[in-house]
C-alpha cells in the first residue's frame, strides 16, 4: 500500500497575522505526552480480561497467542513499544486480525497496527502507546519476546 502525502503551501496573506510557515507548538515538543483528540480518560494500564466473554478469553489467551508466537519470525523493539514480523500467509493474517480484535477489547491503552507489505512480503504487527506500554509488554508479554 502506498501512503501519498500532498503538502499544500497557503500564502501568508491568506492566513493574516499567522505566519505562513510556522508549525504549530505541540504539546510534545514541550516535552509532554500528548493523548488524542478523542481520549477523554486513559484506562488503567492493566489488561481487563473480564472485558471478554469465557468463550473469547479461551480462543485469545489459550489459542491465538501461542500460535501466533509460534508463527512469529521477529521482534523488532521501538521506542514506544515492539514490532513483531510474521509470514505473509492469508491463515496467519486472518489470525493476527482476530487477535488483535480481541487485544484492543482487553488492553485499550494499546496502539495496534497491522501492516502488509506489497507483492506478499511480510505481515507486522506493531504495539505501542503512552508511557510505560512498552514496560507493559516486556513483563505481561515476555512470551511474545522469546526467541
Amino acid at each position: 500500500m502506498s501512503i501519498v502525502r500532498i503538502a499544500t503551501v497557503v500564502p501568508a496573506f491568506v492566513l493574516g497575522s499567522i505566519p505562513a510557515f510556522a508549525a504549530p507548538r505541540s504539546r510534545a515538543a514541550a516535552g509532554e505526552v500528548e493523548r488524542p483528540a478523542h481520549v477523554q480518560k486513559e484506562s488503567p494500564l492493566a489488561c481487563n480480561i473480564a472485558a471478554l466473554t469465557p468463550k473469547e478469553k479461551q480462543r485469545h489467551f489459550d489459542e491465538l497467542g501461542p500460535q501466533l508466537r509460534s508463527l512469529k519470525k521477529g521482534a523488532r523493539e521501538l521506542a514506544d513499544g515492539y514490532e513483531f514480523e510474521f509470514p505473509s500467509d492469508r491463515a496467519t493474517y486472518r489470525l493476527l486480525t482476530e487477535w488483535a480484535d480481541g487485544e484492543r477489547i482487553c488492553c485499550p491503552f494499546f496502539d495496534i497496527e497491522l501492516r502488509s507489505e506489497r507483492e506478499g512480503g511480510p505481515v507486522f504487527l506493531r504495539l505501542t502507546g503512552r508511557d510505560n506500554v512498552k514496560k507493559f509488554i516486556e513483563v505481561d508479554g515476555a512470551a511474545w519476546l522469546e526467541k
